[in-house]
């Protein structure tokens, strides 16, 4: 049976959306991250010294990382039996999903990669249709 996928994914969450002779089936995946978190428990201190409390750039930007990357690994299970797969969004997270599929060799399944806006669920499903329909996968 024939899949493909096509993706909006940002660093936030993940809408796929998968076209097979059974139909078309959309999945949501979150990452649960913040780049920026507030600084205790979330949220902004009053108190001096307040920057003593918190943990160093690096240790927060490698944490952040290892997220992203298990992230990326969860849309990558969705997606791993697709045999042609479009990739769009907004901002970085699309070359670096990009970059994990080079990883797991799934890369040769890209067959776009375009930078788009925000879009809403229904957008994003009708795009995905357009793109397969106008390009005959």
């Amino acid at each position: 049976m024939k899949s493909i996928t096509g993706i909006w994914i940002d660093h936030r969450k993940a809408v796929v959306v998968i076209i097979s002779d059974d139909g078309e089936k959309m999945q949501e995946v979150l990452s649960n991250v913040e780049k920026q978190q507030g600084r205790i428990n979330r949220l902004r201190s009053t108190e001096s010294f307040e920057p003593q409390k918190v943990e160093a750039d690096d240790h927060q930007e490698r944490a952040y990382k290892g997220h992203m990357e298990l992230y990326y690994k969860r849309v990558t299970e969705v997606i791993k039996y697709s045999e042609s797969i479009f990739i769009m969004g907004p901002g970085e997270a699309k070359d670096e999903f990009k970059k994990h599929l080079k990883g797991e060799r799934l890369d040769t399944r890209i067959i776009a990669l375009e930078t788009v806006d925000k879009m809403t669920e229904p957008q994003i499903v009708e795009k995905v249709r357009n793109y397969f329909q106008g390009h005959r996968i």
